[in-house]
């Protein structure tokens, strides 16, 4: 194209990663000219059913305007939205799928509803072009789809999955450059176990939004099992939270005040950089996680990672780094997570991390997908 591309770019339920996202496509591609509407990540089900009636009666002047691309988040109805504003239809559109709604673990306090899986398939059938940031995302989603689409009673189209498969492909969430971390801050030395035993405490980072799916009672339970082994820890709990969160993270705070150096979401952009260089192991108990970024952060910042094999952890990292899965006993877990701690605190070894992908790498990528979609319409 001779003229910088204008893009409209929707962000339904704009939750950290989503930010993180969107705001790296604007600095990589500063050059284009970028709108942005974005709707804030609370009352989940509000918002994803009623974002396009947000937007067509509160942003009509702006939905209204000239571009040449329309990028959106699955959470948007972009069926309800082109319904709203029919200039939307007319213009090509990438829909980014951070998650899916078919592999959410559900609580005993949450009610099982399809109309969000159903909101991101009509979603998915309106875009132009399907982006998923895992292989994991995309083969769940179809999974999800699949099952879904076999239990509605009748009328539902042939070639569905099909359709929607010729217009897939998967582009990660890229990472921004890692930050140098602050001297002020920086505390970790050496390795804890120098060869003569543990020489300080082996710093555990724990980094997620403080919620349900994120196993809050798994890191319980590891947290007890750590201390029943008599293992020397400091334990650093990152991580957005919200209005209402489990009760857990309250009784980790009541039950180790000693081991625990933060607890609670960082937003200054340095401390939170330093906290990672800080810390040894980066520990994951999540149910729900399709890309990872905070994981694939610490791994930047040259933690080793802890995580369970299930989810998309499988995709990030080698078998070393894995610990068995345990949905059905949270104790059972907690060992298996222990004893990964405890060979990688003894016997590190050679890192066999790969980097993870940036946006040198993974801009041209996205540079490719979204002028192509201009160009053919």
């Amino acid at each position: 194209m001779s003229k910088s591309p204008r893009v409209l770019l929707l962000s339904a339920y704009d939750a950290d990663s989503h930010v993180y996202w969107r705001r790296g496509l604007e600095r990589y591609f500063a050059q284009w000219h970028w709108t942005v509407l974005t709707l804030p990540a609370r009352y989940f089900s509000w918002r994803v059913r009623g974002n396009s009636l947000s937007w067509a009666y509160q942003q009509r002047e702006v939905l209204e305007r000239e571009y040449d691309l329309l990028i959106v988040t699955s959470m948007c109805d972009l069926s309800a939205l082109r319904g709203f504003v029919p200039k939307l239809a007319k213009l090509p559109s990438l829909v980014y799928f951070h998650e899916n709604q078919f592999s959410y673990p559900q609580s005993q306090r949450q009610t099982h509803s399809v109309e969000p899986q159903l909101g991101s398939i009509y979603t998915a059938l309106c875009g132009s072009q399907i982006v998923f940031n895992s292989h994991y995302n995309r083969d769940s989603f179809f999974a999800g789809v699949k099952a879904l689409l076999k239990k509605l009673p009748d009328q539902v189209p042939a070639g569905v999955i099909e359709i929607l498969q010729q217009k897939t492909c998967v582009l990660a969430v890229p990472l921004q450059a890692s930050l140098p971390p602050s001297q002020k801050w920086l505390e970790r030395d050496l390795w804890p176990n120098n060869g003569a035993g543990v020489v300080r405490p082996i710093r555990l980072l724990w980094a997620a939004r403080w919620e349900y799916d994120k196993g809050p009672e798994r890191l319980l339970a590891l947290l007890r099992e750590l201390v029943a082994r008599g293992e020397n820890f400091q334990l650093c709990l990152l991580g957005q939270r919200f209005r209402q969160s489990p009760p857990e993270f309250e009784q980790i705070k009541r039950e180790f005040p000693q081991q625990l150096v933060q607890w609670g979401y960082e937003d200054d952009a340095d401390k939170y950089c330093a906290w990672l260089y800080s810390a040894d192991l980066m520990i994951s108990t999540a149910m729900h996680e399709f890309q990872g970024i905070a994981v694939q952060e610490a791994i930047q910042a040259a933690c080793l990672p802890v995580l369970p094999d299930r989810e998309v952890y499988a995709e990030l990292v080698p078998k070393k780094y894995l610990y068995s899965s345990c949905l059905s006993d949270v104790n059972q877990e907690a060992k298996a997570a222990a004893d990964l701690i405890r060979h990688l605190v003894l016997d590190p070894g050679p890192s066999v991390l790969k980097s993870p992908p940036g946006w040198q790498e993974l801009g041209p990528k996205y540079q490719a997908l979204c002028l192509g979609l201009i160009t053919t319409g």
